[in-house]
């Protein structure tokens, strides 16, 4: 994940990559177990992962290439195939992280609550704590964590997504969409979909097309998009500050006015 915009140079929430670690847990080891999961679903193509420590990741050098409509609908078709693929569970068994913070991946059986546990509430009450988020912010999210079972549509069995799917994410090469720096795990599919919507991504509507043939999302998907959001932009604020609460606070509004 990366900003949108820089980092405001008042705010309390910057936070330094962290490249290191113990036993296994850090960015670099968590983003080389989701390239080679991802991976192992033959669906959307990775770079090969060809070494990993606890602060270096070196995969396949790709040439650099250009999207184009064809590329946009083979991979709308391609990460339905991923997601179809699956997962045991909700989250994951390596430790998560997504850019510089942790990532909770304790496994879970239904997505709504499991949502609200482990993406919604602990990245509110970091916000919160850095000063990102008001009193009324976060009484704002805080009431759609409340209602996350009324809100999140029906339910679905755990997707296997790449969960930081933005279009920087996206390498295009050689006529194709590759996927790079994944927060892998077991999800909701509505999650990747959001994702590429949040900062915009080429080709979006062939992409959608291309996928919503492959594999039909639930009736309501689209008023879902801003509960799918949250979370992302629940990490900007704890990475960049108070400059991404009015889009946290626009999220939030919009959740619950879906599910009213």
């Amino acid at each position: 994940m990366e900003p949108a915009q820089p980092p405001d140079p008042r705010s309390r929430c910057g936070v330094k990559p962290q490249p290191g670690g113990s036993g296994g847990s850090s960015p670099r080891a968590s983003e080389a177990n989701g390239l080679r999961w991802l991976a192992q679903a033959a669906a959307v193509p990775v770079p090969e992962v060809l070494g990993v420590d606890e602060s270096l990741l070196v995969i396949e050098l790709l040439p650099a290439g250009r999207p184009t409509r064809e590329a946009a609908a083979e991979f709308g078709a391609a990460l339905a195939r991923l997601h179809a693929a699956g997962a045991p569970s909700f989250g994951a068994p390596w430790p998560g992280f997504i850019a510089s913070l942790p990532l909770g991946n304790a496994p879970g059986r239904e997505w709504a609550g499991w949502y609200a546990e482990q993406r919604l509430v602990p990245y509110l009450r970091k916000a919160r704590d850095c000063g990102a988020l008001s009193g009324a912010d976060v009484h704002l999210v805080e009431a759609v964590a409340a209602r996350i079972g009324e809100l999140a549509g029906p339910p679905e069995p755990p997707s296997r997504i790449h969960g930081d799917l933005w279009s920087g994410n996206i390498l295009w090469s050689g006529g194709r969409a590759w996927l790079i720096d994944p927060a892998a795990h077991g999800g909701h599919r509505e999650t990747d979909l959001a994702m590429l919507a949040l900062f915009g991504a080429p080709y979006l509507d062939e992409i959608l097309r291309a996928y919503t043939r492959a594999a039909p999302l639930a009736d309501g998907w689209r008023d879902r998009v801003p509960l799918h959001q949250l979370h992302p932009l629940l990490v900007h604020a704890c990475l960049f500050g108070a400059s991404y609460a009015s889009q946290v606070r626009a999220a939030a509004r919009a959740a619950l006015a879906a599910g009213s």
